[in-house]
């Protein structure tokens, strides 16, 4: 009875063990299909993760200007289209009076130049008939002018009188009557120059036309001869561009239309065409001092355009069609490489570097870096780029 009892024992010891092993086993291998299920869903997570890594990547150079800011700094944009633009010669010229818009005042009388309480500067406006200084000669050793004018006057009309009435009586000769009637006339004209002018500073010199004081050449106190220039009276209603141009350029200078010109006072593009302006004439030959050609045109003074400034000139030539092109506003420059900013949305914009081509001082040509149809910022390029400099702004990525 004992051997059957522990042979019984036995058999349930060996029956679970087998039991214990089989769910062992089991265990096992769910553990393994758990394992390997989380390592496919970290795959998948991996592969989801890089996707949004790639589309970040795609727009890392994007940057973000919001609206409001856009407003604030009057940011303008043109849409890129293919237009004619003018082939352009660009060098440097200067800005002349035009004939007969300007005269030289010059001394009527010999004498002291005296300013008196009116002290006249250059750019002073002046009208016609007005006094610009006066020649006192009432200290020189030959006497007052004006007096001296005045009692030689006299004298000569009473002599021509007196022999006017002689002369029918053949008491005095025709001849003698010819002088004393020459000997008036030219009294009377020298008399009439300074007649009305007498001041208490002397004979007064008037601008002959309305204008502004320019290039006065005498100061107080200086003594003047007759006929010696005193200063010029410009009415700066017409001016002269005339540009200097490389003898390369001469085969060229038979197509020049128009011309446009910046001043170095304002950096003002001034456009002949807006000016009433007209080419007067190119050179068929260099100077003799120089290895240049002149071109000369004509235009209204309509701006504050100073007579006698160097200016940079552009030469507008045979135009060409289907250019794309851009304000010079539109560029920006960091080390002789040039960009634009291209804007991709409402407030997304992106760098995109330029190859420049002609210049006509407002408009450049673009040989490459742009596309009919993408929109380019031309006003406000600079704050985009001083808001992302400084980090102002941060670059938009698109990570979520």
């Amino acid at each position: 009875m004992k051997k059957i009892y522990l042979l019984w024992v036995l058999c349930a010891y060996i029956f679970t063990g087998c039991s214990g092993n089989a769910a062992g086993h089991a265990e096992h291998d769910h553990e393994h299909e758990a394992h390997e299920h989380e390592e496919g869903h970290d795959h998948e997570h991996e592969g989801h993760d890089h996707e949004h890594e790639a589309a970040g990547a795609a727009h890392s150079n994007e940057i973000i200007f919001k609206e409001e800011m856009a407003k604030a700094v009057g940011l303008q944009t043109k849409v890129m289209e293919p237009a004619p633009f003018t082939d352009v010669i660009k060098t440097s010229g200067s800005v002349l009076a035009a004939q007969g818009d300007e005269t030289t005042v010059i001394a009527t009388v010999p004498g002291i130049v005296t300013f008196g309480s009116l002290s006249f500067v250059d750019g002073t406006a002046v009208c016609k008939g007005q006094a610009i200084l006066s020649l006192a000669s009432n200290t020189l050793s030959d006497g007052d002018v004006a007096a001296r004018t005045k009692y030689a006057y006299e004298n000569a009309k009473k002599e021509y009188e007196r022999m006017e009435q002689l002369v029918g009586d053949k008491i005095v000769s025709a001849k003698d009557f010819e002088q004393a009637r020459l000997n008036y006339e030219n009294a009377k004209v020298a008399y009439d120059a300074v007649a009305g002018k007498q001041t208490a500073n002397g004979v007064s010199v008037v601008s002959p036309m309305n204008g502004y004081l320019k290039n006065l050449q005498v100061k107080e106190g200086d003594y003047v001869a007759v006929g010696q220039p005193l200063a010029t009276i410009s009415q700066n209603s017409r001016l002269v561009l005339r540009a200097e141009v490389s003898e390369k350029y001469y085969q060229y200078l038979p197509t020049v239309q128009s011309a446009n010109f910046r001043t170095p006072y304002d950096e003002k593009v001034y456009r002949l065409s807006d000016l009433h302006g007209r080419m007067l004439s190119y050179g068929k030959a260099s100077d003799t001092n120089s290895f240049y050609i002149p071109v000369t045109f004509e235009f209204d003074n309509k701006g504050a355009v100073i007579p006698g400034s160097f200016v940079e000139v552009y030469l507008l030539t045979s135009p060409m069609q289907e250019v794309l092109s851009v304000p010079v506003s539109a560029l920006i420059e960091e080390q002789g490489i040039y960009s634009v900013f291209i804007r991709l949305d409402e407030e997304g914009y992106q760098k995109r570097e330029v190859k420049l081509g002609a210049n006509n001082g407002s408009e450049v040509q673009i040989l490459s870096g742009l596309k009919s149809g993408e929109t380019v910022v031309t006003q406000g390029a600079y704050q985009i780029k001083l808001a992302s400099a400084s980090n102002a702004i941060p670059a938009h990525t698109h990570n979520h």
